[in-house]
């Protein structure tokens, strides 16, 4: 009877299951994570973004499902994981002294440097004790706002405010249009947004390779913070953590004069093999067969058995869906991707309203054909409220980035879109086209295939002159 009695006892003193194995008993991880270009969101090919890829794979790894809460405010997060909403936060999170109080930091998977940005021409402050005299804004409960109160000890005539309305691609658009002094960034976010406001400046770097980690509930959340970081430590030995980095903070393809003369390599070198594929493939959709190569080169620069950490591969890049779509049954075969491109980037054309006459027809065709049709059509609406003409590509590529902001995403019907791709992918393709026809247009057959360099480059650098006018 003691023994019954003492087992009963000891039962009901037994510890309660860790949290680990409660997400494994319930089968689901629940995270909560922001909707922003540099964490989360739903592109044209459903979630993405680089946590999104992380916390995936960290959900797979555990064999459950995952369920996403997002929030509008860095704020937001601490109390969704602290009252047990979610099991833990993946949001691009800084460890800053004021969030290691309330919340256990795990692996720090990556870093960003903390900049002070201002407009070219506008006085570059050589301290932070310049910027006295001139106004800060930030985003309230940030790492940045953080930032400045550690500033605001040592320079307590720094004259700055938070905003809790805002996000940082807010506050770097009112110091491109000149209506702020300054305002703090991330690296990723700047080197994102810098495409869109190339007179953005760093001013100062204020901290160098802050570490991004997930939190978690201090304590009570220790075991999924342990495994977790096997799984991140994991993913950074096997190059996953890189491929993901890679894949939404790589450096954007900038069309110079050096990329122009690598473009004239692969023309001679890569493109011959193909182009009657391509020209037999445009014929076929009724489009321009040099159009067609140059959507090619930007997609996979002439590669055929080209393939991206998203899943999608070939020549032209294709997803599995579309390939499906276009009934294409080895997107890696290089004629079966770029007749299925060229019929796609048709089918695309046609989508676009009557209304819209060449060559804006092409331009938004192409933004379909990289971001989706239908937040072309959120665009557009939004070209509308704000009074343009969203027949015109150059409004339409005015409104494709707002996209990005809470402020526009919010009141259309697909949401979030990371706007600025299409605007660079339509840019890029232009540069490409113009530069092929210029090549085809052009064409001299030599009077011998040995040809050196040195006869070559006085060509090239008239034909690299030619081409300002496309810059």
């Amino acid at each position: 009877m003691f023994i019954a009695i003492l087992a009963a006892l000891l039962g009901t003193c037994s510890s309660p299951p860790s949290m680990i194995d409660q997400i494994i008993e319930l089968g689901e991880l629940r995270v909560v994570t922001r909707d922003t270009p540099t964490a989360y969101f739903v592109g044209p090919d459903g979630p993405a973004g680089p946590e999104y890829d992380l916390f995936r794979g960290f959900a797979e790894s555990l064999g459950v499902s995952l369920v996403i809460e997002t929030v509008e405010s860095v704020s937001e997060i601490l109390p969704h994981v602290n009252e047990g909403k979610s099991h833990m936060a993946a949001a691009g999170l800084s460890m800053t002294d004021s969030r290691r109080e309330f919340l256990s930091f795990g692996y720090p998977y990556n870093s960003v440097d903390m900049h002070l940005i201002y407009k070219l021409g506008s006085g570059k402050p050589r301290s932070v004790e310049e910027t006295i005299g001139r106004h800060i804004e930030v985003v309230a409960s940030s790492s940045h706002s953080d930032m400045m109160d550690s500033l605001s000890v040592a320079y307590p005539e720094l004259d700055w405010s938070e905003n809790a309305d805002v996000e940082v691609v807010d506050l770097l658009e009112k110091v491109a249009r000149g209506e702020l002094d300054f305002t703090i960034a991330d690296s990723t976010e700047f080197n994102i947004q810098r495409h869109f406001y190339p007179e953005l400046r760093i001013a100062l770097d204020l901290q160098i390779a802050d570490p991004i980690a997930w939190a978690f509930k201090k304590k009570e959340g220790d075991s999924l913070l342990a495994r977790a970081d096997e799984y991140l430590i994991r993913a950074n030995r096997i190059g996953f953590l890189e491929r993901v980095n890679d894949r939404y903070f790589g450096h954007t393809e900038k069309f110079d004069y050096v990329g122009t003369r690598a473009f004239i390599r692969h023309f001679e070198s890569r493109l011959p093999r193909y182009r009657e594929m391509f020209e037999g493939a445009a014929d076929n959709a009724g489009v321009d067969w040099r159009l067609v190569a140059a959507i090619g080169y930007q997609e996979s620069h002439w590669r055929s058995h080209a393939v991206s950490p998203t899943g999608v591969r070939g020549i032209m890049m294709l997803t599995q869906d579309t390939a499906d779509y276009l009934d294409i049954e080895d997107r890696m075969d290089p004629a079966s991707s770029i007749f299925g491109g060229a019929r796609y980037f048709s089918r695309q054309t046609e989508r676009i309203p009557d209304s819209v006459d060449e060559p804006d027809r092409t331009w938004m065709a192409l933004a379909a054909y990289n971001v989706g049709f239908n937040h072309i059509k959120d665009a557009r609406q939004i070209v509308e409220w704000q009074g343009g003409d969203p027949d015109t590509w150059v409004d339409l590529s005015q409104a494709l980035p707002l996209l990005a902001k809470q402020k526009w995403y919010s009141r259309v019907p697909y949401g979030y879109a990371r706007g600025w791709e299409p605007v660079l992918y339509v840019n890029n393709i232009r540069s490409y086209y113009n530069i092929i026809r210029w090549l085809t247009e052009n064409e001299v057959i030599p009077d011998s295939e040995e040809e050196t360099e040195a006869e070559a480059e006085p060509e090239l650098i008239a034909f690299l002159a030619e081409l300002g006018k496309f810059f």
